[in-house]
């Protein structure tokens, strides 16, 4: 029996009605976030007990934004703080703040917290289900199927004024909302609350998610992690542990690995022995290893209807390895948020990661867009400005421009007021009346040395153009990668890290290392690279299970596999730390020799 998603038709329906209106709907949320919070110590700096929100709504919005100053989160970090600290006077909410959650510091460089209220998990569940529905238009899913999905949250933790501290995926599969997104979609995850929260070792997580999912094979309808970069560990982890694993299936035990009682207690509970279904998974790695575990996933998990995770920005570089092991699967990029916000969802699931734009959903914050430009060749030289864009007045979300490029601002049911997410994004068109967005970029600059201005977008072509170089390399393949700017030894220069797979020759490397200086485009750099104010570009290689040191760093300090990001760009002393000791080659390019 099929399901339309407890008959997603419902929500499909109130999203079109809400789109249809969005510029009406965003004024209206506006006003019911002033009123909301009406009085708070926050806004009162800046529009005293004007009632701004009785106001009509053009001339609500305009003195809003004519008299609330656009910021960044160093703005608002002290009120966060004195929440922290214990301070229950209305700062930021009328609703007192509880909860605070703890981004993973992958993308800024350290962690921030962010107020956490029921409204975020309240659309959580919302744009999963809306996202769901959209996806059992094209993908059939049996009621009562199960989902493998690789997620984990971490320990909460109370603040020195005891508010409950975690992430924001820790406090969402914790929610009310969570088991209710399961009987609403009528989609089963294969593993228990003790194996998503996993006692602190994600390792032991892992493992069990993929027995589990094993045990549940012919049930798995489809595979989804927040992140892409999670479900590629996941298929990884399965490449090296895999002979254990089919012991467990046969004998219905569970490996020695797993030493969290309550974990073991709850997988041991579900699994039973099964030997004919551990001597098949057993048949398939064999034939699977001997074509390096291409189409992994459609072999194991033989229902599986599509891979779904966030494909997109960052998690780009892994598009190639997650296509090997899906195979012919369909692989679905999954909606735009933050630990700030949800923003928008993927209305096309049958459209590849890399062409899949986001529709606004205006209910769940109040929109602005800062329309942004490159900076003209000529104006770099004189730029002192840490940045390659201008940028003009912000716009509401009813007044972008298809084509143009944006910065998100945000103003929020839970405290955030003209807050500039920092995320670039184009318009490419609209569903109704809602922007369709593509994610471009993190708009903050990674790498710089001198007059030179080079993001992550930047990086990631660059890097893209030499990782094509290991083809020549059979049965190599780049792992991961990232970068930092040494301004300390003169001149200046890049220097990037690979993790690769396989043997490689000196003289591909070299050749890899050259392509990628010669391949920044950013006029600064070229400049400065024919003065020779900027060194030679320098690649290093580090050994295997470099980027897996970097990752237990994290997770250590907080961070959950659900959410962590490989930071493309590091000054951070403990990671420049592992890179370097993990160092075995050193490539200096001759591009501009």
């Amino acid at each position: 029996m099929t399901n339309n998603i407890n008959n997603g038709d419902d929500i499909v329906s109130w999203f079109d009605s809400i789109a249809e209106k969005a510029g009406e709907v965003q004024t209206e949320m506006l006003r019911k976030i002033l009123e909301q919070n009406y009085g708070v110590e926050y806004l009162t700096k800046y529009l005293g007990d004007t009632k701004v929100y009785e106001l009509e709504g053009s001339a609500m919005e305009s003195i809003f934004k004519s008299l609330v100053p656009l910021v960044s989160h160093a703005d608002i970090e002290p009120y966060v703080q004195r929440i922290a600290d214990g301070d229950t006077s209305p700062l930021l909410t009328q609703q007192r703040i509880t909860t605070l959650s703890l981004s993973s510091g992958t993308t800024e460089g350290r962690q921030k917290y962010v107020p956490f209220t029921s409204h975020n998990a309240q659309t959580t569940l919302q744009i999963f289900r809306l996202a769901a529905a959209y996806r059992s238009r094209v993908y059939q899913i049996k009621e009562g199927g199960k989902i493998l999905e690789f997620i984990y949250s971490s320990e909460k933790f109370k603040t020195k004024g005891g508010i409950l501290g975690g992430t924001a995926t820790t406090h969402y599969y914790a929610s009310d909302e969570f088991k209710i997104k399961q009987e609403k979609t009528k989609s089963f995850t294969c593993s228990p609350q003790e194996v998503i929260s996993g006692g602190g070792d994600y390792k032991q997580s892992i493992y069990c998610h993929l027995l589990l999912g094993l045990f549940f094979s012919d049930q798995v309808e489809f595979i989804t992690s927040t992140f892409a970069y999670s479900m590629v560990q996941a298929f990884t982890t399965f490449e090296e542990l895999w002979r254990e694993l089919c012991i467990d299936v046969k004998q219905g035990t569970l490996s020695s690995r797993i030493t969290t009682p309550k974990m073991r207690k709850a997988v041991l509970r579900i699994i039973s022995s099964n030997t004919d279904l551990g001597s098949r998974i057993e048949k398939i790695c064999t034939e699977l290893e001997s074509v390096d575990w291409f189409g992994l996933v459609p072999k194991m998990w033989p229902n599986a209807k599509y891979l779904y995770s966030i494909m997109t920005g960052s998690m780009q570089p892994y598009m190639k390895k997650l296509r090997h092991y899906a195979g012919d699967l369909a692989l679905v990029s999954g909606d735009y948020g933050s630990t700030e916000s949800w923003i928008g969802v993927n209305l096309d699931p049958c459209l590849p990661p890399e062409e899949v734009t986001f529709a606004v959903i205006p209910t769940f914050a109040y929109f602005e867009f800062i329309p942004v430009h490159r900076r003209k060749k000529r104006d770099y030289i004189s730029s002192r400005d840490h940045d390659d864009l201008t940028e003009d007045e912000p716009v509401s979300l009813s007044q972008v421009k298809i084509g143009q490029e944006y910065e998100v601002v945000l103003t929020t049911f839970t405290g955030l007021y003209r807050y500039r997410l920092g995320d670039i994004v184009e318009v490419s068109g609209f569903y109704k009346g809602t922007p369709k967005l593509n994610f471009i970029c993190r708009r903050k600059l990674i790498l710089t040395v001198n007059i030179d201005k080079n993001t992550e977008k930047d990086l990631q072509l660059v890097v893209e153009k030499g990782s094509q170089l290991l083809n020549k390399a059979r049965g190599a393949e780049l792992i991961d990668f990232t970068s930092h700017a040494d301004v300390v030894n003169q001149p200046g220069h890049y220097i990037i890290y690979w993790e690769i797979k396989g043997e490689v020759e000196d003289k591909v490397l070299n050749e890899c290392c050259k392509e990628m200086d010669a391949s920044f485009m950013d006029h600064g750099y070229v400049v400065s690279r024919k003065s020779n104010s900027i060194g030679p570009l320098e690649l290093r290689i580090v050994e295997r299970g470099s980027f897996k040191k970097i990752l237990d760093y994290f997770v250590g300090n907080g961070a959950t596999l659900s959410q962590f990001k490989t930071p493309r760009c590091t000054s951070n002393q403990v990671l420049l730390k592992i890179l370097n000791l993990c160092t075995v080659k050193r490539f200096h390019s001759t591009a501009y020799s």
